[in-house]
């Protein structure tokens, strides 16, 4: 397939390229700004930039380009409204009017996250999938993402696209920030247990949406690395979760250690992926055991970590 690849220039565009053309597909990249992958330059809120990628020769679309939350604190309301709402109608609107059968974009965790989530007032660990609801996005970000996976939701309904939405767990590579301790390598490392996955299986993740569109219809996974734990830990994660990863990895505490690192005390959120692979037939390559696996042989960490990254929108726009 030729496939319109938008947010080519951003992080995980410059992965999912190559993993497509690896997978035998022709790719076309679009993008605000320039780049190595990116074919077309220019803003998806405009709907002439869309119409002249798609006049290509596009035989479906994979839509990663977005605001993301770092941007809240600088772009306005309407431009995440003008990107991540207007951009996605424009992209859908195109393809249904080439004859697609296929639509895949990139949604967010970030938008199940309520502020009572974020703040964990509760006495357990939250459990996280795509049953949870009501939803309460507590910023614009979080509301823009639902908003545009409703109209995948009504296109797929009304017009027969076939339409995928991929909630992500973290996979970005710079720091966190709003948690300053742990920081860095050690909270991405903590991460696998409960919300992150590899920027390489965010690639592959929509690859494996991309194959199973048309036989799906609509379709609404979390992707994340599979968790080590049960629903029935979920108190103990709380209270205690590094006593429950001992249980699970007992030569964790002391791998960690000789990195400088610690265990967390407490959990509170994980992210279920199962519906994925039950419905996609995709799980994350690397979880929580590869990160040990690489601790114990001294290799490389299986996972980017760049604090100086910026996204390239921000920097070119």
């Amino acid at each position: 397939m030729h496939v319109l690849l938008t947010g080519s220039s951003g992080w995980l565009g410059r992965f999912l390229a190559p993993a497509l053309r690896e997978a035998g597909h022709t790719v076309t990249g679009l993008d605000v700004a320039p780049g190595p992958e990116s074919h077309v330059v220019g803003s998806i809120a405009s709907r002439a930039v869309v119409d002249r990628a798609m006049g290509l020769g596009i035989d479906a679309v994979i839509h990663t380009a977005a605001l993301h939350k770092p941007d809240i604190v600088r772009y306005p309301v309407q431009t995440f409204v003008d990107v991540n709402v207007t951009g996605t109608l424009n992209l859908l609107e195109a393809a249904k009017a080439a004859g697609h059968d296929r639509f895949v974009m990139t949604s967010t965790t970030s938008l199940m996250i309520s502020q009572a989530i974020r703040d964990e007032r509760s006495d357990a660990a939250v459990w996280l999938d795509e049953s949870t609801g009501p939803l309460a996005p507590r910023n614009i970000y979080g509301v823009t993402k639902l908003a545009a996976e409703a109209l995948c939701r009504l296109y797929a309904a009304d017009h027969g696209l076939s339409c995928i939405a991929l909630r992500t767990a973290r996979f970005f590579p710079e720091d966190d920030d709003t948690h300053k301790r742990p920081s860095g390598e050690n909270l991405k490392a903590i991460e696998f247990l409960h919300r992150r996955l590899t920027v390489e299986d965010a690639a592959a993740a929509h690859i494996a949406a991309l194959d199973k569109a048309p036989e799906i219809g609509f379709g609404l996974y979390l992707v994340s690395a599979p968790p080590p734990f049960a629903r029935s830990d979920a108190e103990a994660l709380k209270h205690d979760a590094a006593a429950v990863i001992r249980e699970r990895f007992p030569d964790a505490a002391e791998l960690f250690a000789g990195r400088g690192w610690t265990l967390p005390a407490s959990l509170g959120r994980v992210y279920d992926p199962l519906l994925a692979e039950q419905q996609l037939g995709f799980r994350c390559q690397t979880d929580f055991a590869a990160v040990l696996q690489a601790l114990r042989e001294g290799t490389p960490l299986p996972f980017a970590h760049d604090p100086a990254y910026t996204s390239p929108i921000v920097t070119n726009r």
